[in-house]
């Protein structure tokens, strides 16, 4: 047959001789994806650890007036120079990059990997670590993208062959994987978010790569999970109806965040006209001024989360740490830089979970005898009411903790908050990032030119 002639192999209708041939094919290259990606996802994880952690105890240990001036600094610094270099390099790596990901599979853009992968770990490292409210988690599937694609090209994979994005899609799975050390979430997540779809090859390509990373980020960074869930006792049969209760909140909560984060991103469209540096790091300052008053409720927030789930805060502190994060992460987020808001996401989830969980402690203890038993309850039902992704944030909670207890739970959470937010007739978070870029582009393209004089 001629080789012009020969299906897509990441289609279904693809002979099944040639998908077996094509499967076979892609192991070693998916294999190289998952091992390059999981190694850039260990060096991103431990270099952000590393200023996260150096940036807390700096503030702490200074005088009162002094922290203060180093937190402001280091916020404005680090966010003015991440903003900038996202906006003169490589635009596309705005935000977590996943829509913009979804885009290049989908085949509506490109991939400019040699421009990605450097400018979203520097912009990444330069904003997260200097404490900017986003995740690791976006830019970590971005950067395994473009991975995928710079590998198909060491193997001289064509342009325009199914094989090229089920390597793409691979490498986001790797970098998703080596981020949290869930690859079966990771799995899920390509083929229920990013690619829409399941073909043969994009399954194995993506398994064997969200394996294979997940294998070099624990060999290379340790078994230390990004949330501290494994002692989290599992709920029982009695924690039903507060988990019910935790999806429905979910679900309003999760539709809030949407609406927030795309008002947000409106409202520094109206700040275009601002240097980028400059605008940067007026928002930096913002985080800055936080981070000095309460450290840890700046950054990532794993930190946070730890803290929230050992007991340390009480009701009323959680209630003003989700206010604050929530407003940090809109803030973060709406300005431009490069980081994502899937951990951040997770961090409010949980905060929300205990606070649900607590509240039920006090009017129903038998319920809620176990209220940090809602903070993983919690994180998967806002994770699926923002993402609209319910089997993803499932399994990706019970790779966190490693106990199946709390499937049930989880699965009635997560489905009320799904519910919730499609009875609202709110649009799933990443496509609704993708479909205002697409406007915003559209707009952009017709937009008359000066008058030509006559």
């Amino acid at each position: 047959m001629d080789a012009r002639m020969s299906p897509d192999p990441s289609q279904p209708t693809a002979g099944l001789g040639e998908i077996e041939v094509k499967r076979r094919h892609i192991l070693p290259k998916a294999l190289a994806v998952g091992l390059v990606a999981g190694v850039i996802a260990s060096l991103f994880r431990r270099v952000l650890q590393f200023c996260e952690l150096g940036r807390i105890r700096w503030i702490e240990d200074l005088p009162k007036w002094e922290g203060l001036v180093v937190a402001v600094g280091l916020g404005s610094v680090g966010a003015g120079a991440a903003l900038w270099l996202v906006r003169r390099f490589a635009p596309e790596t705005s935000g977590s990059g996943i829509p913009h990901l979804k885009s290049v599979v989908m085949g509506e853009k490109e991939l400019r990997w040699k421009r990605v992968l450097p400018v979203k770990f520097v912009a990444g490292v330069l904003g997260i670590g200097a404490g900017l409210t986003l995740g690791r988690e976006g830019p970590t599937v971005q950067m395994g993208g473009a991975t995928g694609l710079m590998v198909s090209g060491w193997f001289r994979v064509k342009r325009g062959e199914g094989e090229r994005k089920a390597l793409i899609s691979a490498g986001a799975a790797a970098g998703l994987a080596a981020a949290f050390n869930a690859p079966l979430a990771s799995l899920i997540f390509v083929i229920e978010e990013l690619s829409g779809s399941f073909t043969p090859v994009l399954f194995v390509a993506s398994f064997i790569a969200a394996v294979s990373a997940d294998v070099a980020c624990r060999v290379l960074t340790g078994e230390t999970p990004v949330f501290a869930l494994k002692d989290t006792p599992a709920p029982s049969l009695h924690t039903l109806p507060v988990a019910i209760l935790v999806g429905v909140a979910a679900g309003f909560a999760g539709v809030l965040f949407n609406k927030c984060l795309l008002r947000s991103l409106d409202l520094f469209d109206r700040l275009r006209s601002w240097p980028p540096f400059a605008l940067g790091a007026a928002v930096g300052a913002v985080v800055g001024l936080a981070a000095w008053y309460y450290p840890s409720v700046s950054g990532s927030g794993a930190l946070l989360s730890d803290q929230a789930v050992s007991g340390e805060f009480t009701l009323k502190v959680m209630l003003a740490l989700i206010v604050a994060r929530f407003f940090l992460v809109m803030l973060s987020y709406g300005c431009g830089a490069a980081g994502g808001f899937f951990a951040p996401i997770l961090v409010l989830g949980s905060l929300g979970g205990l606070v649900v969980g607590g509240v039920m402690h006090l009017l129903a203890p038998g319920w809620a005898a176990n209220p940090e038993t809602f903070a993983v309850i919690g994180m998967g039902a806002l994770f699926t009411a923002t993402v609209r992704a319910p089997l993803t944030g499932i399994v990706l909670m019970i790779e966190l903790t490693g106990k199946y207890e709390f499937m049930l739970p989880l699965l009635v959470s997560c489905f009320a908050a799904y519910g919730i937010a499609e009875g609202l007739r709110d649009m799933p978070i990443y496509e609704a990032l993708r479909e205002r870029t697409k406007h915003r582009e559209a707009l952009v393209a017709v937009k008359p030119g000066p008058a030509v004089p006559g």
